[in-house]
């Protein structure tokens, strides 16, 4: 990842359609203006509304999927705004990438962590602007010093008079105000927001049902629709018995493209049934024979060639190759589907004049592109309406699904939801790479690593998704080495490859933390393994080769303190540690797991320290780091796609499970305060912490390295 831009962030002003306020942002490198007072409020990349109503709105660039950004957000208006958090609301942004693109993702995306990392300072700064301009609107109408009012709740105060107005009632005299060239931010001391645990503000609409996610859309004349792809990827469709789908009560239309067929009813059940009745036939094409050992089978070929060179200081080879205690090992990680619990859904009405489009994405550009393309209407004559998601976790930054629902609704003249099931979502995901890792290392007299050798063999999500990301001359995907290359540690040697090896037959995509998660798991196991060769305790291990990152160290010492690290456990019992500093935070993590005779393995705490620089929301950073432990947790023991036939073997939650209730361990998260430190990310720092700690604890526990996930998969009970 990039860092955040430094240049100076341009604002604008002007008067809202309807009058009242209009605050723009825009980050350095976006030239676009704010658009005219008399054209729709938009602004580039995220702006305030102030209306004469007195109702404050922050309209979004970046989308809601369950991680808390609109709350955070609102807040970090809130605080240079001088208004409650219950007076802003928040709405999604239309797909704009010249006005809202991420900095960090170099278009309008949301991802990668970014979202109040990319507004922890512009949207504080739009607040502040706003908030000045407010008060000089009341000091004109006062005629007294602006320096003599205050702002409070949304009410200009002049203390000396008395007087006071509202933001409603200065918010069409303010737009008429210059907009502020600079604006002094408040320091960290002085905050009354940021930093507080406040409760979200999707939480009322969620528990009273009110909240709509893009599943829930319902639009006058909308017909229900569910679809069956080729299940094997690159197969074609043969046949359907379409008159039996038609006879089904309730059906409407039946649609057939190449490599799918679609089933419409007036309502869901009508079309599973007309669907089933319509027991398609397919082509499996020229992926039929693929399964999960081939696949492994090419990338441990692959992995035996040196690949691209991702990183080199030293001469690595060399100084393994000159030690006696060294270390050599393969670490596997399965295909992973997104599995979120609202399955795909896309609601289309498209016209000759234009679309619609309902849904929850987290790239609106890149839907209203593929939608216009497909139906051959302009961009600006398909209208995105974004929706809450109900998990994503990177399957909706591809548009997949867009595209093959607007192929079916260009047949149809009304609208139509056209949503997935449980089993067509898992077996037509877009999948997490499968990644084999090899790594070695050498140990000098001292237990000190001497050279370490990260070779990563997978295919490339970059690759597909972004060109341009590409680095080396289009041979190296960074995300495969991200957190590979830079780790907490310091090695006098060290060197990083990458193999890329594609598949024809699985398409890999963004999954929650994608190289991070991987990474992290191959470095902290390889880290405990080293330490168990050189006979030291893992921390202290970790300890002597940290160099001089003092954040490093302290949520080291600090996950050792709180988990009690050394002090004796029951036998079978372990703990494990892992560290890491990725997406901008440093976290160090701490399992504690045992494992039964039939080797079943019970997690019973896990405790997490997490130094993420400054903290806007307490409760969403814990929540964050809790939901992404259990996710990661689940990864580990749980989760795998593999492929016979063709075919992805799993369907279901049966088969492709996430740990239960009653298999949870208790997550403790402890949070540094670093508030002068850059601002990091917490939304996939979790999941990318959980693997190794637990691999680690399993060690502990039995003596027995597991390097493949995931871990519930008998290897324990193995001979």
């Amino acid at each position: 990842m990039t860092h955040m831009p430094s240049r100076r962030l341009f604002l604008q002003a002007g008067l809202a359609a309807g009058g009242g306020l209009l605050i723009g942002l825009r980050l350095p490198g976006h030239n676009r203006a704010l658009a005219a007072p008399e054209v729709e409020p938009f602004a580039p990349n995220a702006f305030i509304r102030v209306a004469p109503d007195e109702t404050i709105t922050l309209i979004m660039s970046h989308t809601e999927v369950g991680q808390g950004v609109y709350t955070s957000a609102c807040m970090l208006i809130a605080e240079e705004l001088e208004v409650g958090l219950d007076q802003i609301t928040a709405e999604h942004a239309p797909p704009n990438n010249a006005l809202y693109a991420d900095p960090f993702l170099g278009e309008q995306a949301t991802g990668g962590s970014t979202s109040t990392r990319a507004g922890w300072k512009p949207l504080r700064q739009a607040g502040a602007a706003a908030r000045i301009m407010l008060v000089q609107a009341a000091a004109e109408k006062w005629h007294v010093d602006p320096a003599t009012c205050t702002a409070e709740h949304g009410v200009v105060h002049h203390t000396p008079s008395g007087r006071s107005l509202s933001y409603g009632k200065l918010a069409s005299a303010a737009g008429l105000l210059p907009v502020p060239k600079d604006v002094t931010l408040k320091p960290a001391s002085a905050f009354k927001l940021i930093g507080t645990p406040a409760k979200r503000i999707d939480t009322p609409a969620k528990v009273n049902g009110s909240l709509r996610f893009g599943i829930d859309v319902q639009v006058p004349g909308m017909k229900i629709g569910t679809v069956a792809a080729s299940p094997v990827l690159g197969g074609k469709l043969i046949s359907i018995d379409e008159a039996a789908a038609r006879a089904i009560l309730g059906v409407r239309d039946v649609v057939k493209l190449d490599n799918a067929v679609a089933v419409i009813g007036d309502h869901m059940w009508a079309a599973i049934c007309g669907l089933k009745a319509a027991a398609p036939k397919w082509d499996d094409g020229p992926n039929a024979g693929l399964s999960s050992a081939s696949i492994v089978q090419s990338l441990a070929a692959a992995s035996d060639a040196d690949g691209v060179e991702a990183h080199a200081s030293g001469n690595a080879k060399a100084a393994i190759a000159s030690v006696t205690k060294r270390l050599d090992a393969v670490y596997q990680l399965p295909f992973l589907s997104h599995a979120p619990m609202e399955p795909i859904n896309t609601t289309l009405h498209v016209r000759p004049d234009g679309a619609d489009v309902w849904l929850g994405t987290q790239v609106p550009p890149r839907t209203q592109a593929v939608v216009a393309r497909i139906t051959g209407l302009r961009p600006d004559q398909v209208t995105v309406h974004n929706h809450y998601m109900g998990g994503a976790f990177g399957r909706r930054l591809d548009v997949d699904s867009v595209e093959q629902a607007a192929r079916i609704a260009k047949n149809l003249a009304y609208p139509v939801k056209l949503i997935w099931s449980r089993e067509e979502d898992i077996q037509h995901d877009f999948y997490r790479p499968y990644y084999y890792d090899k790594v070695s290392a050498g140990l000098d007299v001292n237990g000190k690593i001497v050279g370490w050798l990260h070779r990563t063999t997978c295919s490339s999500v970059m690759a597909r998704w972004l060109p341009a990301g590409m680095q080396k001359g289009g041979k190296l995907d960074p995300d495969t080495v991200e957190c590979a290359v830079e780790t907490p540690y310091e090695f006098p040697a060290q060197l990083n490859q990458f193999v890329q090896v594609e598949n024809p037959g699985v398409i890999v995509a963004w999954w929650r933390g994608v190289g991070p998660t991987h990474n992290v798991f191959v470095v902290e196991s390889a880290m405990d393994e080293l330490a168990a060769l050189a006979g030291v305790d893992p921390i202290e291990f970790r300890r002597r080769h940290l160099g001089k990152d003092p954040r490093a160290r302290a949520v080291l010492d600090l996950v050792a303190e709180k988990s009690g690290w050394g002090q004796p456990l029951p036998k079978g019992t372990g703990r494990g540690v892992g560290l890491q500093i990725a997406f901008g935070s440093w976290l160090a993590t701490v399992v504690e797991a045992s494992v039964s005779e039939r080797g079943e393995i019970l997690l019973h705490n896990v405790y997490v320290v997490a130094d993420v620089g400054p903290v806007v929301n307490p409760d969403t950073l814990a929540a964050q780091l809790e939901g992404g432990m259990i996710f990661g947790l689940s990864m580990a023991m749980y989760s795998e796609i593999t492929h016979f036939k063709g075919r992805v073997e799993q369907s279901n939650f049966h088969d492709y499970r996430a740990l239960r209730i009653n298999e949870a361990p208790k997550v403790h998260v402890h949070i540094v305060n670093n508030p002068n430190a850059p601002i990091g990310g917490v939304g996939e720092a979790g999941t990318a912490a959980a693997s190794a700690p637990l691999a680690n604890a399993i060690f502990a526990a039995t003596g027995r390295r597991l390097r493949r996930i995931p871990f519930a998969t008998g290897q324990l009970s193995q001979a």
